[in-house]
């Protein structure tokens, strides 16, 4: 083999390139890789480019250089090579080595998965599903996705079950859901393993099971997963499937909430807040309500309200309560559109309007909290023709997405 390389032979110069690359029956040498790459390269052999860009995209043997990257890529995917048009596309997706264009991307992609190349047909899948480079369409979403899970790609398998979970592109069907997310998640797929746990927790189409659900959940939260953290530490908490735990619940929701799980750092700070697993302490509740306050958390930001009206952890500043009530409030919580509705009656922290408060206490009943009592206390504060007014304010409100409310 050596012989014909060096008389010019490009398959040989090729073999012996892959030889070099993963150290079959020659000392592995990346620099020897590229160099009989190059030499086959040049001579048009499409794997030996498209082995050569792959030398280049990681800095194998060779300086890093994208640019390089997408030059012996194209060279390959013009001659039809698939995985060479699949990593052609993906620099057009990333923007690696030539200016991201979605639209090149998703030809590339589509010339592979023609071809049968799964992880171009699972990316082709993203696109149509994204609307990236093309037209939004989730039945072809759905189209590729299945192409790419039939080949046992983990990734396509879990999109596949969420397509079907959430009547994507293709008819609800929950049972099709647990089919694709446990196909996924018997190969160790993280994100599958967490949404299989929710389908055992919640019984959508498969028989509940709280003790699967913690299984499913126990194995994607070791993956580091810190959405399956924040569920286990919430079955620990409540003893469901599990011996009910409060310090393995702590344990988890830390490890969620260090990885920035909005949902988990509510919960942790709800366990400082209650001494529950953790020595009770106010101020570590607030750090860790205002850390998913700060990223958006509703709930995290109605606690916090609540935190600062009544001084818990925190100095005492109605204000500031409001402020965060308002912020909550604008994003659907209940409890802070009623407790912004008792700040506007009594002019806590802002200027007293009866009306506004009416409007928040409508709005707060509207989603499901008993405001029964201040509703009355209300309807005697303002006039028939007030009341009158407030639906057609309310609806405002809620119709502009809690951005016209006033």
């Amino acid at each position: 083999m050596l012989a014909k390389a060096k008389q010019g032979d490009a398959s040989a110069q090729f073999k012996l390139g892959v030889k070099h690359d993963f150290g079959q029956g020659v000392a592995k040498d990346d620099k020897q890789a590229v160099y009989w790459y190059q030499k086959s390269a040049m001579q048009g052999h499409a794997p030996a480019q498209y082995n050569l860009g792959v030398m280049y995209a990681n800095g194998r043997g060779v300086a890093k250089d994208d640019k390089q990257a997408v030059y012996w890529y194209q060279k390959a995917a013009m001659q039809g090579h698939a995985l060479a048009q699949f990593n052609f596309g993906g620099m057009y997706d990333n923007g690696r080595g030539v200016a991201k264009d979605y639209k090149q991307a998703v030809y590339w992609y589509q010339k592979a998965a023609m071809q049968g190349n799964a992880l171009a047909q699972y990316n082709l899948g993203v696109m149509y599903a994204n609307g990236e480079g093309i037209t939004k369409d989730d039945k072809q979403a759905v189209y590729w996705y299945q192409k790419a899970a039939m080949k046992g790609l983990v990734e396509s398998q879990f999109n596949l079950g969420n397509m079907y979970r959430n009547g994507r592109g293709v008819a609800k069907d929950d049972k099709q859901a647990v089919y694709w997310y446990q196909k996924s998640a018997m190969q160790g797929y993280a994100s599958a393993q967490n949404n299989l746990g929710l389908m055992y927790e919640n019984g959508e189409g498969i028989t509940k099971d709280d003790k699967q659900a913690v299984y499913w959940y126990q194995k994607a939260a070791m993956q580091g997963n810190a959405t399956a953290q924040n569920n286990l530490g919430f079955m620990y908490a409540n003893g469901r499937g599990v011996a009910k735990d409060d310090k393995q619940a702590v344990y988890w929701y830390q490890k969620a909430s260090m990885q920035g799980d909005t949902t988990a750092q509510n919960n942790l700070g709800v366990m400082y807040a209650n001494g529950r697993g953790v020595a009770k302490d106010d101020k570590q509740a607030v750090y860790w309500y205002q850390k998913a306050a700060m990223q958006g958390n509703a709930t995290a930001q109605n606690n916090l309200g609540v935190r600062y009206e009544y001084g818990q952890g925190v100095i005492e500043d109605d204000a500031r309560a409001v402020y965060w009530y308002q912020k909550a409030a604008q994003n659907g919580n209940k409890s802070a559109q009623k407790n912004l509705a008792y700040m506007l009656a009594n002019g806590d922290g802002i200027k007293r309007s009866y009306r506004l408060s009416k409007m928040w206490q409508l709005l707060a009943q509207y989603n499901g909290a008993d405001t029964k009592e201040l509703s009355r206390w209300l309807n005697n504060k303002l006039s028939k023709n007030q009341l009158s007014q407030i639906p057609k304010l309310a609806n405002q409100c809620l119709n502009s997405n809690y951005i016209h409310c006033q």
